[in-house]
Protein backbone atom coordinates (compact mmCIF):
# COMPACT_ATOMS: atom_id res chain seq x y z
CA UNK A 1 0.00 0.00 0.00
CA UNK A 2 1.37 3.33 -0.97
CA UNK A 3 2.23 5.55 1.69
CA UNK A 4 -0.08 8.60 2.72
CA UNK A 5 1.10 12.34 1.22
CA UNK A 6 2.64 14.40 3.16
CA UNK A 7 1.70 17.74 1.86
CA UNK A 8 3.92 20.73 3.54
CA UNK A 9 3.93 24.62 2.66
CA UNK A 10 4.48 27.66 4.79
CA UNK A 11 1.58 28.43 6.40
CA UNK A 12 0.06 24.82 6.21
CA UNK A 13 -2.02 23.39 9.59
CA UNK A 14 -2.01 19.81 10.60
CA UNK A 15 -4.19 17.84 12.33
CA UNK A 16 -1.54 15.60 14.05
CA UNK A 17 -2.36 11.89 15.42
CA UNK A 18 0.20 9.35 16.71
CA UNK A 19 -0.66 5.86 18.43
CA UNK A 20 1.47 3.22 20.17
CA UNK A 21 3.15 0.41 18.81
CA UNK A 22 0.51 -2.39 19.10
CA UNK A 23 -2.20 0.63 20.61
CA UNK A 24 0.18 -0.40 23.48
CA UNK A 25 0.25 3.24 25.99
CA UNK A 26 2.95 5.34 25.31
CA UNK A 27 2.56 7.47 28.59
CA UNK A 28 3.39 5.05 31.22
CA UNK A 29 3.36 7.52 33.93
CA UNK A 30 2.81 11.43 34.96
CA UNK A 31 6.72 12.37 34.12
CA UNK A 32 6.30 10.21 30.66
CA UNK A 33 3.28 13.25 29.75
CA UNK A 34 5.70 15.97 30.96
CA UNK A 35 8.90 15.12 29.44
CA UNK A 36 6.72 14.78 26.17
CA UNK A 37 5.33 17.91 26.32
CA UNK A 38 8.87 19.11 27.22
CA UNK A 39 9.95 17.72 24.16
CA UNK A 40 7.08 19.18 22.16
CA UNK A 41 8.20 22.77 23.46
CA UNK A 42 11.58 22.15 22.02
CA UNK A 43 10.17 20.96 18.60
CA UNK A 44 8.19 24.44 18.53
CA UNK A 45 10.84 26.51 18.85
CA UNK A 46 13.15 24.22 16.62
CA UNK A 47 10.35 24.74 13.81
CA UNK A 48 8.99 28.10 14.71
CA UNK A 49 5.20 26.26 14.89
CA UNK A 50 2.03 27.44 16.43
CA UNK A 51 0.60 24.67 18.37
CA UNK A 52 -2.99 25.33 18.98
CA UNK A 53 -4.39 22.53 20.66
CA UNK A 54 -2.97 19.28 22.12
CA UNK A 55 -4.48 16.40 23.93
CA UNK A 56 -2.11 13.28 25.50
CA UNK A 57 -4.51 10.63 25.70
CA UNK A 58 -2.98 7.00 27.21
CA UNK A 59 -2.32 4.91 23.89
CA UNK A 60 -1.66 8.40 21.53
CA UNK A 61 -1.78 12.06 21.87
CA UNK A 62 -3.58 14.61 19.19
CA UNK A 63 -1.93 17.87 18.07
CA UNK A 64 -3.09 21.13 15.88
CA UNK A 65 -0.05 22.50 14.44
CA UNK A 66 0.60 25.53 11.85
CA UNK A 67 3.62 25.43 10.09
CA UNK A 68 5.12 29.33 9.16
CA UNK A 69 7.62 26.92 7.39
CA UNK A 70 7.13 24.02 5.31
CA UNK A 71 8.63 21.74 7.85
CA UNK A 72 6.04 19.34 9.54
CA UNK A 73 7.80 16.41 8.98
CA UNK A 74 11.23 17.91 10.06
CA UNK A 75 9.24 18.76 13.16
CA UNK A 76 7.21 15.28 13.86
CA UNK A 77 10.99 13.58 13.14
CA UNK A 78 12.42 15.36 15.96
CA UNK A 79 9.83 15.10 18.55
CA UNK A 80 8.96 11.42 18.18
CA UNK A 81 12.71 9.99 18.12
CA UNK A 82 13.34 12.18 20.90
CA UNK A 83 10.56 10.80 22.79
CA UNK A 84 11.39 7.25 21.71
CA UNK A 85 14.89 7.04 22.50
CA UNK A 86 13.85 8.60 26.60
CA UNK A 87 10.54 6.34 26.89
CA UNK A 88 13.20 3.20 26.27
CA UNK A 89 15.99 4.59 28.82
CA UNK A 90 13.44 5.36 31.50
CA UNK A 91 11.33 2.10 31.29
CA UNK A 92 14.05 -0.21 30.61
CA UNK A 93 12.90 -1.80 27.13
CA UNK A 94 13.56 -1.35 23.48
CA UNK A 95 11.91 -1.66 20.58
CA UNK A 96 9.51 0.34 18.61
CA UNK A 97 7.37 3.07 20.97
CA UNK A 98 5.14 4.26 18.24
CA UNK A 99 3.06 2.83 15.53
CA UNK A 100 4.77 3.40 12.10
CA UNK A 101 4.47 6.97 10.78
CA UNK A 102 2.13 9.66 12.39
CA UNK A 103 -1.04 10.82 10.41
CA UNK A 104 -1.41 14.17 9.12
CA UNK A 105 -4.44 15.90 8.14
CA UNK A 106 -4.07 19.15 6.61
CA UNK A 107 -6.83 21.53 7.77
CA UNK A 108 -8.43 24.27 6.46
CA UNK A 109 -8.27 27.42 8.83
CA UNK A 110 -11.84 29.17 7.89
CA UNK A 111 -13.95 26.44 8.16
CA UNK A 112 -12.23 23.43 9.94
CA UNK A 113 -10.04 24.51 12.49
CA UNK A 114 -12.28 26.27 15.29
CA UNK A 115 -14.13 22.72 15.85
CA UNK A 116 -11.11 20.81 15.38
CA UNK A 117 -10.10 22.69 18.83
CA UNK A 118 -13.10 21.60 20.24
CA UNK A 119 -12.56 18.14 19.57
CA UNK A 120 -8.64 17.60 20.61
CA UNK A 121 -9.72 18.76 23.99
CA UNK A 122 -12.98 16.92 24.30
CA UNK A 123 -11.10 13.19 23.36
CA UNK A 124 -10.53 12.56 27.26
CA UNK A 125 -14.50 13.03 27.54
CA UNK A 126 -15.88 11.50 25.07
CA UNK A 127 -13.38 8.37 25.61
CA UNK A 128 -15.32 8.48 28.99
CA UNK A 129 -11.80 8.85 31.33
CA UNK A 130 -13.13 11.89 32.79
CA UNK A 131 -16.34 13.97 33.31
CA UNK A 132 -15.22 17.76 31.89
CA UNK A 133 -12.37 18.75 30.00
CA UNK A 134 -11.02 20.75 33.17
CA UNK A 135 -10.64 17.46 34.39
CA UNK A 136 -7.98 15.93 32.31
CA UNK A 137 -4.55 17.75 33.16
CA UNK A 138 -2.73 16.67 29.71
CA UNK A 139 -4.79 18.49 27.10
CA UNK A 140 -4.37 22.34 26.46
CA UNK A 141 -7.71 23.02 27.34
CA UNK A 142 -7.10 24.33 30.97
CA UNK A 143 -4.43 26.74 29.50
CA UNK A 144 -6.55 28.30 27.02
CA UNK A 145 -9.85 28.36 29.71
CA UNK A 146 -7.47 30.74 31.69
CA UNK A 147 -7.95 27.98 34.49
CA UNK A 148 -4.04 27.79 34.51
CA UNK A 149 -0.87 29.27 32.87
CA UNK A 150 0.11 27.95 29.29
CA UNK A 151 3.32 26.57 28.82
CA UNK A 152 5.07 28.62 26.04
CA UNK A 153 5.04 26.71 23.19
CA UNK A 154 1.27 27.17 23.29
CA UNK A 155 -0.23 29.69 20.87
CA UNK A 156 -3.65 30.52 22.28
CA UNK A 157 -3.97 34.14 20.68
CA UNK A 158 -5.86 32.84 17.65
CA UNK A 159 -8.18 30.80 18.84
CA UNK A 160 -9.11 33.52 21.74
CA UNK A 161 -9.53 36.01 19.32
CA UNK A 162 -12.69 33.87 17.49
CA UNK A 163 -14.66 34.62 20.56
CA UNK A 164 -13.58 38.31 22.43
CA UNK A 165 -11.16 41.07 21.67
CA UNK A 166 -11.03 40.99 25.69
CA UNK A 167 -9.30 38.16 27.10
CA UNK A 168 -11.23 37.34 29.93
CA UNK A 169 -14.29 37.41 27.77
CA UNK A 170 -12.88 35.31 25.52
CA UNK A 171 -11.81 32.59 27.60
CA UNK A 172 -15.28 32.81 29.34
CA UNK A 173 -16.89 32.47 25.40
CA UNK A 174 -14.37 29.82 24.59
CA UNK A 175 -15.34 27.59 27.89
CA UNK A 176 -18.94 27.70 26.95
CA UNK A 177 -17.86 26.88 23.19
CA UNK A 178 -16.26 23.42 24.20
CA UNK A 179 -19.07 23.34 27.11
CA UNK A 180 -21.76 23.01 24.30
CA UNK A 181 -20.32 20.29 22.98
CA UNK A 182 -22.30 19.58 19.52
CA UNK A 183 -21.32 15.82 19.00
CA UNK A 184 -20.64 16.59 15.57
CA UNK A 185 -17.69 14.74 14.02
CA UNK A 186 -15.49 16.51 12.24
CA UNK A 187 -14.14 14.07 9.71
CA UNK A 188 -17.21 13.90 8.11
CA UNK A 189 -15.48 16.43 5.20
CA UNK A 190 -12.01 14.53 5.16
CA UNK A 191 -11.41 14.18 1.59
CA UNK A 192 -9.00 11.39 0.34
CA UNK A 193 -7.49 10.98 3.53
CA UNK A 194 -5.37 13.84 4.20
CA UNK A 195 -7.55 17.47 3.42
CA UNK A 196 -10.27 18.74 6.11
CA UNK A 197 -11.54 21.79 3.97
CA UNK A 198 -13.63 23.44 1.65
CA UNK A 199 -13.92 22.72 -2.43
CA UNK A 200 -12.00 25.97 -3.01
CA UNK A 201 -9.83 24.89 -0.49
CA UNK A 202 -9.13 21.80 -2.46
CA UNK A 203 -8.64 24.04 -5.58
CA UNK A 204 -5.63 25.62 -3.94
CA UNK A 205 -4.08 22.56 -3.18
CA UNK A 206 -3.96 21.20 -7.17
CA UNK A 207 -0.26 22.77 -8.04
CA UNK A 208 1.04 22.05 -4.96
CA UNK A 209 -0.28 17.79 -5.97
CA UNK A 210 0.90 18.72 -9.67
CA UNK A 211 4.23 19.13 -8.47
CA UNK A 212 5.16 15.62 -7.37
CA UNK A 213 7.37 14.00 -10.03
CA UNK A 214 4.40 10.68 -10.73
CA UNK A 215 0.49 10.54 -9.69
CA UNK A 216 1.12 7.09 -8.23
CA UNK A 217 3.63 8.23 -5.93
CA UNK A 218 1.19 8.34 -3.71
CA UNK A 219 -2.52 7.39 -2.99
CA UNK A 220 -5.55 6.48 -5.59
CA UNK A 221 -7.73 8.02 -2.40
CA UNK A 222 -5.39 10.50 -2.11
CA UNK A 223 -5.64 12.39 -5.66
CA UNK A 224 -9.63 11.72 -5.47
CA UNK A 225 -10.03 14.52 -2.98
CA UNK A 226 -9.51 17.39 -5.83
CA UNK A 227 -10.73 15.40 -8.70
CA UNK A 228 -13.59 16.71 -10.48
CA UNK A 229 -16.87 14.80 -10.39
CA UNK A 230 -18.34 12.50 -13.50
CA UNK A 231 -20.98 15.12 -13.79
CA UNK A 232 -18.32 18.14 -14.38
CA UNK A 233 -16.39 15.90 -16.49
CA UNK A 234 -18.89 15.00 -18.97
CA UNK A 235 -20.96 18.82 -18.54
CA UNK A 236 -19.82 19.47 -22.15
CA UNK A 237 -19.91 16.31 -23.59
CA UNK A 238 -22.59 15.18 -26.10
CA UNK A 239 -23.20 11.50 -25.70
CA UNK A 240 -23.79 10.40 -29.31
CA UNK A 241 -20.39 12.24 -29.85
CA UNK A 242 -18.16 9.04 -29.22
CA UNK A 243 -15.23 10.45 -29.99
CA UNK A 244 -15.54 12.93 -27.12
CA UNK A 245 -17.31 10.96 -25.21
CA UNK A 246 -14.49 8.07 -25.07
CA UNK A 247 -11.60 10.64 -24.63
CA UNK A 248 -13.81 11.87 -21.66
CA UNK A 249 -13.77 8.06 -20.33
CA UNK A 250 -10.47 7.40 -20.76
CA UNK A 251 -9.49 10.74 -18.59
CA UNK A 252 -11.86 9.54 -15.94
CA UNK A 253 -10.07 6.16 -15.81
CA UNK A 254 -6.85 6.75 -16.45
CA UNK A 255 -5.89 10.06 -15.06
CA UNK A 256 -8.62 11.07 -12.11
CA UNK A 257 -8.38 7.13 -11.24
CA UNK A 258 -12.44 6.31 -11.40
CA UNK A 259 -13.37 2.56 -11.65
CA UNK A 260 -14.40 1.40 -15.01
CA UNK A 261 -17.77 0.32 -13.23
CA UNK A 262 -18.30 3.67 -11.64
CA UNK A 263 -18.01 5.62 -15.07
CA UNK A 264 -20.16 2.83 -16.99
CA UNK A 265 -22.92 3.19 -14.49
CA UNK A 266 -22.94 7.27 -14.83
CA UNK A 267 -23.08 6.66 -18.35
CA UNK A 268 -25.45 4.00 -18.84
CA UNK A 269 -23.17 1.24 -20.50
CA UNK A 270 -22.45 -1.84 -19.90
CA UNK A 271 -18.58 -2.45 -17.78
CA UNK A 272 -17.41 -4.47 -20.73
CA UNK A 273 -17.93 -1.35 -23.13
CA UNK A 274 -15.99 0.79 -21.00
CA UNK A 275 -12.99 -2.11 -20.85
CA UNK A 276 -13.21 -2.28 -24.89
CA UNK A 277 -13.14 1.90 -25.68
CA UNK A 278 -9.91 1.82 -23.13
CA UNK A 279 -8.19 -0.70 -24.75
CA UNK A 280 -8.87 0.79 -28.18
CA UNK A 281 -7.44 4.09 -26.82
CA UNK A 282 -4.51 2.50 -25.66
CA UNK A 283 -3.71 0.82 -28.82
CA UNK A 284 -3.92 4.07 -30.72
CA UNK A 285 -1.52 5.84 -28.60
Amino acid sequence: MARPLRIEFEGAIYHITCRGNARNDIFLDAKDRTMFLGFLGKAVERCSWLCHAYCLMNNHYHLLVETPDANISEGMHYLNCVYTIYFNRHHERVGHVLQGRYKSILVERDSHLLELTRYVVLNPVRAGLVERPEDWPWSSYRATAGIENAPPFLHTSWLLSQFDKKPGLAREAYRAFVAEDNKSNPWEDLRGRVVLGSESFLKSLEPLLNNYQQENEYPVCQRKATRPTLEELFADVEIEDKKDRNAKIHEAVCVHGYAQAEVARFLGLHYSTISTILKQIDKKT
